[in-house]
């Protein structure tokens, strides 16, 4: 039986002998806890196997996830935000961009791009949830609205995936205009009469919820996707009484009515697409 038993007492492995699992190699589910290999994730849409639940993930993996052999051109790559208000609160703003910067490898919180899905063009902007929690700022307003004039100028529909924590703060009045900015952006778009897609993903809060997120021509959302304006707790605070139960889920939301259906990330790219071909007709 030695093959499971150690026999031989003083036995030593050298600290550089020592095999170690590569770093990023597994992955553990958060809803379920069980571990998840790195190359199954992705080949499930980053879903875990077990629970069906869906990971947080950014705009790299949406658009590996969306378009066809993650294949896509990026649109307005190099803007960064400024500080026009000289902002400081536990350390200065610009500091806190530069930290996000290094952090994330990201210029703010949302990229755009111009890819193929299923054959059928498609514009895509896609919010970062690790860049300042996903906050819309002047450059989240920004380069939604170059991309809606994009989709406008190439008679192209327009994609919105959302996931983010509400206006940034620290841009204060300038970040809370976006959500008109966008609106107006939007409106310019179904006055085109090119389709919008709106996709809701966890979490889709404040106002980022408030304007655009839910001004789709379809809005959909993943599921269990915390969606809201105000979270949950300081509803709960303020109104003084218990929550329904699975309160402000996509599930929640879609049986009140503000979302067209839910999607699951495996199937999304198929059900985008047939939507895509179906207003073509």
């Amino acid at each position: 039986m030695a093959w499971f038993k150690r026999e031989k007492k003083g036995i030593s492995t050298l600290t550089e002998e020592k095999k170690e699992a590569p770093d990023g190699l597994w992955n553990k589910c958060p809803n379920c806890k069980k571990a998840l290999h790195s190359a199954d994730l992705t080949e499930n849409k980053y879903v875990c196997h077990y629970c069906d639940f869906h990971i947080r993930v950014g705009s790299k993996e949406y658009f590996q996830v969306l378009f066809d052999d993650n294949q896509f051109t990026e649109l307005f790559p190099n803007l960064k935000s400024g500080d026009p208000l000289h902002f400081t609160d536990s350390k200065p703003y610009t500091e806190r961009l530069v930290d996000s910067i290094a952090k994330t490898g990201l210029n703010d919180a949302i990229r755009a791009a111009h890819g193929k899905i299923e054959g059928e063009d498609l514009v895509v902007a896609c919010m970062d949830f690790t860049f300042i929690g996903g906050s819309m700022g002047s450059v989240v307003g920004e380069k939604i609205a170059r991309s809606i004039d994009y989709s406008i100028e190439h008679n192209i529909p327009f994609m919105m995936i959302s996931k983010s924590g509400g206006a940034r703060m620290m841009e204060a009045a300038f970040s809370l205009m976006q959500m008109a900015k966008t609106s107006a952006k939007l409106a310019l778009l179904s006055q085109a009469k090119i389709p919008y897609i709106s996709l809701l993903t966890d979490p889709t809060t404040g106002g980022v919820t408030a304007s655009y997120a839910m001004l789709g021509d379809i809005n959909i959302a993943e599921p269990g996707a915390l969606i809201g304006f105000a979270g949950p707790r300081v509803i709960k605070e303020t109104i003084k009484k218990d929550l329904p139960k699975g309160f402000q889920t996509a599930e929640f939301v879609l049986e009140h009515g503000f979302l067209d259906f839910i999607v699951d990330r495996r199937a999304m790219k198929s059900k985008i697409a047939k939507f895509i071909r179906m207003l073509k007709k």
